[in-house]
């Protein structure tokens, strides 16, 4: 009888322990819930601000962009008129021609000049 006494004691606290177990483990995922909820939505915080940031990074930038398109034309204008002389047989304006193809400076194809020589790949050493 004893036996019988101590086992049903013993399933009694096994019962209790599972329920403690079973809230100790609900109270570990509501927690671990909850700082992945505000991890997540401190990083959308984040994200929003540097998307803002970027933004007006962009409309700062435009009116330097602008002016470098406007340079870019006017430059490529000079060039074509350089290369329509040079095409004439003005000296200056092949000299000018010749250093800017060395410097890797495209310049546009005039209306009447040859296409440009293809460039052969060096062989490898």
């Amino acid at each position: 009888m004893e036996n019988e006494d101590q086992a049903t004691p013993d399933v009694e606290v096994g019962e209790e322990n599972r329920t403690a177990e079973k809230t100790d483990s609900n109270v570990a995922i509501l927690i671990t819930l909850v700082a992945l909820l505000l991890w997540f939505g401190f990083q959308s915080v984040q994200l929003w601000r540097e998307r803002g940031n970027l933004n007006g990074v962009k409309v700062n930038q435009e009116s330097a962009i602008q002016e470098s398109e406007k340079i870019r034309l006017q430059f490529q204008g000079l060039m074509t008129k350089t290369s329509e002389l040079a095409n004439q047989g003005h000296v200056g304006a092949k000299l000018i021609i010749e250093e800017l193809q060395k410097r890797g400076i495209g310049v546009p194809p005039g209306p009447g000049s040859k296409p440009a020589e293809k460039l052969e790949p060096k062989p490898a050493k």
